[in-house]
């Protein structure tokens, strides 16, 4: 802890640093016990239950931050005269710490838990300046003389209507100024055109009241030209207020001139826990103005010690981490930045949408795929003639596969703090702001080159994928059974659904058997363990099912890929459908043999006669006269689908021939792969295990035994059904398939190729 707590006059104030040290000492005694035990096991004082374990992540300085919302409701329990004048000097030291740091001077301090409270509170004292008598007649003179506030196209989502609802205002006071289209930054208030529209509000007799400017936009850290705003604002009485990750920069040695020129505004929020790692700590809004009844009843002072006291945790790091541990923290987020812009700069097929802005400690980045002759930004795929809509089509690929990106990445690199986000103009993006993040993660050099690492590695299949997305867009249009399902928000290289016999094309309800084949098929091609991802979709209910391939490489075969797809369908919807006409000849089989049965039943009776079936009379005209009745049943041939009668079994002793089952349909043709050679993927050439000759006469040889074997299997069933109907096979015929089988017999003609052909078999 800082040694002047103990030379300040307040006692009370010496005493809680005499206190304070004591706290660090027993945090430091609890990290050290922490550290030697690897946190595996619950140390003394550590919080049991959900935050066991994830207390010490904060680090020391995260510590105090903590300790200042504890020790801050025990300063409240104090004497009421103690205890104003502890909190008017905590609040008065930490607003001069920030003033100072930030280069704001002569400003007063707002601490709020919400990062946008401070604006509105901004707002109350900018309305109350501007309409004298808004004390008295309230609302009555803003109708008089509507006020308007001025937000950058680029501003926070939501911001506009969160002002309006806590100034109860109409949202026609607000106006949305558009950004840079010809000259400039496209993410930067158009200076003109705001002028413009403050001289048309002027003359329709309404009072422009506040400007709300960026220096760091929350998109992509741009700044606005603040030093011409500020010229403009004084020129029409606005109140100019900036906010902005890039405010963090002032703290520097070397400031960019931009966000320079906001120290001469109005007013400025800031959120220091973000950029100094510093978890529980309020922002803060730093303003200028010299009436203080109007800042009170604006709600930016206050006279209640609790509401002085939400500067506490801040006070507290303040003094922990001092003026060069603030300044380094800084310095390494924005020094991470230019190092990954620089890293990028180098890559190919990434585009860096914050080059120009040397200031910002934001990288905005987004993979895209430049060709000759073609807008960088949405022509990935070289297609000659592209219509608007095929344009808006590449855009959206584009997109699909930037996501996918930001994802791979957040999950390879999560200290680097990655986040995705869609942009109006360049679409989805990936943005790098380690002023954020870096402090809280402990972003290091080597993450950032651990990031880079991974783009290079992702971008390889990230073009290929682009490129095979036309191929394989026509080979399953050109399959017969397949439907090629146009989804640009798919990252992969399409969608392909199988159209069965009974699919409705006309309307896109659910689907209950294309469904079972799709979900049987993705079953199928998981099995083969390839280097694609399939999944199943889309997941709604009201949409039929669809077959999505992911991401591909550059020896990925398309054309195996989609006669897989195709054959492997038919095959799942060809025993779909013998399942059910078997369950179907089998129910009704089961039905006739019940009503032949009953026949049976009846016709026993009428020959045997009534009195036979008495019991007694029965037994005794069986005894003297027994029936000579042939035993009858039925037997089902599941075969021919027909019942028949099992007279010849008892008869003749021995089962029916019956029909003779058809064969057994081959399986489709599948290509050759080499051993170790992966599912959908193109025969290496030029290897070093074997050259393009060797492969190629490999291939052949290993054709020819295949017919070989086939041919000798063939004769082998000739041999035996033709044998199979006289009587027992001829032990010629057995003994020559036997040894052909077995290798030993070879042919009588001398073929050197055929002894070749069967060593490499």
């Amino acid at each position: 802890m800082d040694a002047s707590l103990e030379k300040i006059a307040d006692p009370t104030l010496a005493e809680m640093g005499k206190n304070l040290k004591e706290a660090m000492k027993m945090l430091e005694d609890s990290q050290r016990r922490t550290e030697e035990e690897n946190g595996k096991k619950l140390v003394s004082g550590d919080i049991p239950g959900p935050l066991q374990g994830r207390i010490q992540n904060i680090g020391e300085q995260g510590h105090m931050a903590l300790l200042g919302h504890s020790l801050g409701a025990y300063i409240s329990t104090l004497d009421k005269e103690k205890l104003r004048k502890l909190t008017t000097r905590i609040l008065s030291d930490t607003t001069l710490w920030l003033c100072r740091i930030f280069r704001y001077e002569n400003g007063c301090a707002y601490f709020h838990e919400e990062e946008r409270e401070g604006l509105a509170k901004i707002c109350r004292l900018a309305i109350h300046s501007r309409y004298e008598d808004f004390v008295v007649d309230g609302f009555n003179v803003l109708y008089n003389k509507k006020p308007v506030i001025y937000l950058s196209a680029a501003a926070r989502p939501g911001l506009g209507q969160y002002l309006c609802n806590q100034l109860g205002l109409p949202f026609p006071c607000l106006c949305r100024v558009p950004c840079n289209t010809m000259f400039g930054s496209q993410h930067q208030m158009d200076v003109a055109f705001l002028e413009k529209l403050i001289k048309d509000d002027v003359e329709r007799g309404r009072l422009p009241l506040l400007l709300v400017a960026n220096a760091g936009t929350a998109a992509v850290g741009h700044t606005d030209k603040i030093g011409r705003l500020k010229e403009l604002c004084e020129q029409y009485g606005i109140w100019l207020h900036v906010e902005g990750v890039n405010l963090a920069t002032l703290a520097l040695g070397y400031v960019s001139s931009s966000v320079l020129a906001a120290t001469k505004c109005d007013s400025m929020t800031m959120t220091p826990g973000p950029w100094l790692g510093l978890p529980a700590v309020p922002a803060v809004t730093l303003y200028k103005h010299d009436d203080p009844a109007l800042t009170l009843v604006a709600g930016l002072t206050s006279n209640k010690p609790a509401d002085k006291l939400r500067a506490l945790p801040l006070w507290l790091s303040l003094q922990y981490l001092g003026l060069d541990g603030i300044v380094e923290r800084i310095k390494h987020a924005c020094q991470l930045s230019q190092r990954l812009q620089e890293s990028l700069k180098k890559v190919n097929y990434i585009k860096i949408l914050v080059e120009d802005e040397l200031s910002s400690p934001v990288v905005v980045f987004r993979f895209f795929q430049e060709l000759p002759g073609s807008d960088p930004v949405f022509k990935a795929v070289p297609v000659p003639n592209m219509t608007p809509s095929a344009v808006g089509r590449e855009r959206h690929s584009c997109d699909a596969l930037n996501r996918w990106l930001g994802e791979q990445l957040k999950q390879l690199v999560p200290a680097s703090g990655l986040t995705v986000m869609d942009l109006e103009a360049d679409g989805t993006c990936l943005r790098f702001s380690p002023l954020m993040t870096a402090a809280v993660l402990g972003t290091r050099g080597e993450d950032v080159d651990q990031l880079v690492a991974c783009i290079q590695s992702k971008l390889p299949v990230l073009s290929c994928t682009l490129q095979l997305r036309e191929e394989f867009k026509q080979e399953v249009e050109g399959t017969a059974g397949l439907l090629y399902v146009d989804d640009p928000n798919w990252p992969g290289i399409g969608v392909v659904r199988y159209e069965h016999a009974n699919d409705d094309k006309s309307t896109l309800k659910s689907d209950p058997e294309g469904e079972k084949i799709h979900a049987g098929l993705l079953k199928k091609l998981n099995e083969l363990e390839s280097d694609l991802t399939f999944k199943i979709g889309p997941e709604y209910k009201s949409m039929k099912s669809c077959l999505y391939v992911g991401m591909a490489s550059d020896d990925t075969d398309v054309a195996e890929l989609v006669e897989t797809i195709v054959a492997t369908a038919r095959e799942i919807e060809e025993n779909s459908r013998l399942l059910e006409n078997m369950t179907e000849v089998v129910r009704k089989g089961i039905q006739e043999a019940q009503v032949e049965l009953q026949k049976a039943n009846e016709e026993r009776l009428l020959e045997e006669g009534v009195l036979r079936q008495i019991p007694v009379v029965g037994s005794v005209l069986n005894w003297f006269s027994p029936v000579q009745a042939l035993q009858k049943g039925r037997t089902f041939n599941l075969t021919a689908g027909s019942l028949e009668s099992t007279e010849p079994i008892y008869v003749y002793k021995a089962q029916g021939a019956g029909v003779t089952p058809p064969p057994t349909p081959l399986g489709t043709h599948t290509k050759q792969r080499l051993p170790g050679q992966k599912p959908f993927k193109r025969s290496t050439r030029g290897s070093d295990a074997l050259s393009e000759t060797s492969s190629v006469s490999h291939i052949e040889d290993l054709e020819k035994v295949e017919h070989l074997s086939g041919g000798l299997e063939q004769m082998t069933l000739e041999a035996s059904s033709t044998e199979g109907h006289s009587g027992a096979p001829s032990p010629r015929h057995t003994d020559q398939t036997e040894a052909v089988k077995k290798g030993a017999l070879r042919p009588e003609v001398d073929h050197p190729q055929v002894e070749g052909l069967e060593s490499l078999r």
